[in-house]
C-alpha cells in the first residue's frame, strides 16, 4: 500500500469490548468521521431502552453516531456521505455487504478476538474457553464477504488463566487488541501494512444460546468447569434443582474429594461440591433465581436441610 497520511475512519462496534478500540483511534492521528453501532435495546427485568456501550462512548467523545441493526438504505447512505478512507469494525454485531464493503478507499479491517483461522464467528472467546484452549489472542484482518476469512495484518497471542472467565478474558483482549488495531491502522496509513492469508486449522465459533449454558454433570470435571468459564457472564452456566434454575458463576475442580454421583450436590468439609463424570467440582459462587449472586455455601445453608441435592 502507498502512504496516504492520516486517515478518515468510519468505526463500527457495539459492546464494551469495542470501546478501547474506539478511544484509541479517537486519541490517534486519524479522524473518526462517524461511529456505527446497533440500535438501543431493552435491557434488564424492567426492559429499559439502553444504548450500546459504543454509543455511550461516542456520545462522551462528541462523535457523530449512526444507529442501525442493518447496514442498508439510509445507514449506508450516511456512511458513504463521509467518504471514509478506511472502515474499522470491532464486534459490531451485523454484516457489511456490498456496496458498503468496497466503499472506503482502503476497505474495512476487523479486530477479531481469536487467532484466526481458529474460532471464526460470533463467540470466539467463549468457544476457546469451552474447548479448553490454553492460548488465544486477537487478529486484525481485511474484511471480505466470507465469514472472518480475509488476510491478516497482525496478531497477538495471550495465555488463558486457568480460572479466567470469558468476560475477564474479553476485557483483557479488548485492551491489548486496541493497541494492535492502532498499529495496523498506522501501518496502513504509512503504506507499510502487509496482510498474509490465514493458515492453520479452521474452527467455527457460532453464537451461543441459553441452552449452551446448561451443565451436563455426566461429563468430565474439566469439561464442566471449562463450560462454566466459557459462558460467564453470558449466556450463563446453569443447572436446575427442583425445577428452579441455579446459575453457576464460578466453580473449580475439587481436589481430595471422593467421587460423587454425577449431578448430586453435597456439603463436604465446608465446601459445596457436585458430582461429575470424573472428579467432583466445587461450586464457589452461584446465582439463584430471583435472588442476588452469593457464595455457594450461603446458598446451601439457606436451603431446606437434606442429605443431598440432585441437579439436572
Amino acid at each position: 500500500m502507498s502512504p496516504v497520511s492520516d486517515l478518515t475512519i468510519v468505526f463500527a462496534g457495539s459492546p464494551a469490548a469495542a470501546v478501547p478500540s474506539l478511544t484509541a483511534l479517537q486519541s490517534s492521528r486519524h479522524r473518526i468521521a462517524a461511529v456505527v453501532t446497533r440500535e438501543d435495546s431493552e435491557q434488564g427485568r424492567r426492559k429499559v431502552l439502553t444504548p450500546t456501550a459504543v454509543a455511550g462512548a461516542a456520545d462522551e467523545l462528541a462523535l457523530p453516531t449512526i444507529k442501525a441493526n442493518r447496514l442498508a438504505g439510509a445507514a449506508t447512505d450516511r456512511i458513504l456521505a463521509v467518504k471514509p478512507d478506511l472502515g474499522v469494525i470491532v464486534a459490531y454485531g451485523g454484516l457489511i455487504r456490498e456496496p458498503l464493503l468496497s466503499a472506503p478507499r482502503l476497505g474495512w479491517i476487523n479486530l477479531h478476538f481469536s487467532l484466526l483461522p481458529r474460532w471464526r464467528g460470533a463467540a470466539p472467546v467463549q468457544r476457546a474457553l469451552m474447548a479448553g484452549d490454553e492460548i488465544t489472542g486477537a487478529s486484525v484482518f481485511q474484511l471480505v464477504e466470507a465469514l472472518d476469512a480475509g488476510p491478516v495484518f497482525g496478531q497477538l497471542t495471550q495465555s488463558i488463566g486457568k480460572d479466567e472467565t470469558a468476560g475477564e478474558l474479553l476485557d483483557s483482549l479488548s485492551i491489548a487488541g486496541a493497541e494492535l488495531l492502532l498499529r495496523v491502522v498506522d501501518s496502513i496509513a504509512d503504506g507499510t501494512a502487509r496482510a498474509v492469508e490465514q493458515d492453520g486449522d479452521l474452527t467455527l465459533a457460532p453464537k451461543l444460546g441459553i441452552e449452551d449454558g446448561r451443565i451436563r454433570w455426566s461429563e468430565h470435571a474439566s469439561t464442566v468447569t471449562d463450560l462454566i468459564r466459557g459462558v460467564t457472564p453470558e449466556p450463563g452456566a446453569f443447572t436446575t434443582i427442583d425445577d428452579a434454575r441455579l446459575k453457576i458463576l464460578r466453580a473449580t475442580i475439587a481436589s481430595g474429594i471422593p467421587p460423587i454421583e454425577p449431578g448430586r450436590l453435597e456439603l463436604v468439609d465446608g465446601r459445596v461440591v457436585a458430582g461429575t463424570g470424573s472428579t467432583p467440582v466445587e461450586l464457589v459462587t452461584v446465582h439463584p433465581a430471583g435472588k442476588k449472586a452469593m457464595s455457594a455455601v450461603d446458598w446451601w445453608r439457606g436451603r431446606p436441610a437434606g442429605a443431598g441435592v440432585v441437579a439436572g
